[in-house]
């Protein structure tokens, strides 16, 4: 494709109201973007699904043209890339499932779009539980050299990007908004995080805003990205259920960890779980149901400067400190893995409320507990 072609299909792509299926329909009937764009409104009328499209062809489309110059000079930027469909590292899995976006916004590691990937997806408003539990899957698949994919926003999407960073894997972020723009502005450092250490995605134009309409597009593209969804913790109403089910539509696996009968947040993984999605406790349960994710090699990454090997005398001394360690504190054996109130503590362990609230104090402060909604308190670890 020669520059004047890239530059009409970046305009095309860009013009309003023209989405994925009205461009691939524009270019199968003209032959390339330059004609489609050239071509007179009344027989691109018959073509486009949205009315309002066809006003770019009786006006100037001058929105489209300063989009486009607007993604070329962004373009020119370190690590950011316009890929196009028709690139021939354009993702194979875009293709298959949906109607792939002619135009995407990528900065980052590209290639972490050839390796095998899991999308984890869940609550904003995660559990510390659930949200350690993200953390964790998110690492432990990073250091097997899959590739986490999620969408950024607060709670299970955070804590599954911040794991695979911490193994210093690779790590997709899917936004619904334009590249350009941050969203929630609460992860701006963990958005420069993984444009550094990952990848960020968004077929949406520069300056889109987080419109609520963008976002099923965007779980979409987590769907597709990924060859298995994972939902840590979900309400029934939740977002994440959508990417499910686009997934399941897709011929993706769709995979749910379970979590507490008591926890309203978990009610959606039990749904899933009730219409056939595995459950899944750890990452064997993954990769037993996914083998493939395994047949790709990482290539070998220095280890974290933090990391050193311990001589045997060292090993000795840890084994000896960790049998020294002492039994766990009963208020947490009491308080198990769901959301409990105090007063059922003080009932279970016969003890005045007053001290339950006292020793919870002091478990929170260590980071041993969190506080919930409710008054009621959870294990974090």
């Amino acid at each position: 494709m020669d520059d004047s072609e890239r530059y009409a299909w970046i305009q095309l792509a860009l013009t309003p109201y023209v989405g994925a299926e009205s461009f691939l329909a524009l270019i199968r009937h003209y032959g390339s973007a330059q004609a489609a764009l050239a071509a007179p409104a009344e027989t691109v009328r018959k073509l486009v699904y949205h009315k309002q499209a066809v006003a770019a062809w009786e006006g100037d489309n001058a929105q489209a043209t300063a989009a486009a110059e607007a993604a070329l000079a962004w373009e020119e930027q370190e690590h950011c890339r316009l890929m196009l469909l028709s690139d021939n590292d354009f993702p194979q899995m875009l293709a298959e499932g949906i109607t792939p976006p002619p135009l995407l916004f990528l900065r980052g590691r590209s290639e972490l779009l050839h390796r095998p990937a899991v999308a984890i997806v869940g609550s904003r408003h995660a559990t510390p539980q659930a949200v350690r539990i993200a953390r964790d899957f998110g690492q432990a698949l990073s250091e097997k050299g899959i590739t986490v994919v999620s969408g950024m926003a607060s709670g299970i999407d955070t804590a599954a990007h911040q794991g695979a960073l911490q193994a210093n894997g690779g790590t997709v972020a899917v936004w619904g908004t334009g590249i350009d723009r941050i969203y929630p502005q609460t992860n701006k450092a963990l958005a420069y995080q993984i444009a550094e250490q990952g990848l960020v995605i968004s077929e949406f134009p520069l300056g889109t805003r987080p419109l609520a309409g963008n976002f099923p597009r965007r779980n979409r593209l987590i769907a597709a990205l990924s060859q298995t969804v994972l939902v840590v913790e979900a309400a029934p109403e939740s977002g994440s259920l959508i990417t499910a089910k686009l997934a399941a539509e897709m011929g993706r696996e769709v995979m749910a960890v379970p979590g507490s009968i008591d926890n309203p947040h978990s009610k959606g993984c039990h749904k899933l779980i009730k219409e056939g999605a595995k459950l899944v406790e750890c990452l064997d349960d993954i990769v037993q149901e996914c083998p493939q994710l395994l047949q790709y090699t990482p290539p070998e990454r220095p280890a974290p400067q933090t990391v050193r090997n311990h001589t045997q005398h060292e090993e000795n001394a840890v084994a000896a400190v960790s049998a020294e360690q002492p039994a766990e504190h009963p208020l947490l054996t009491a308080l198990g893995y769901s959301p409990t109130h105090p007063d059922s503590l003080a009932q279970a362990l016969n003890l005045p409320a007053a001290e339950i609230y006292a020793q919870l104090l002091e478990l929170e402060l260590e980071n041993r507990v969190a506080a919930l909604p409710g008054g009621r308190y959870q294990r974090v670890k």
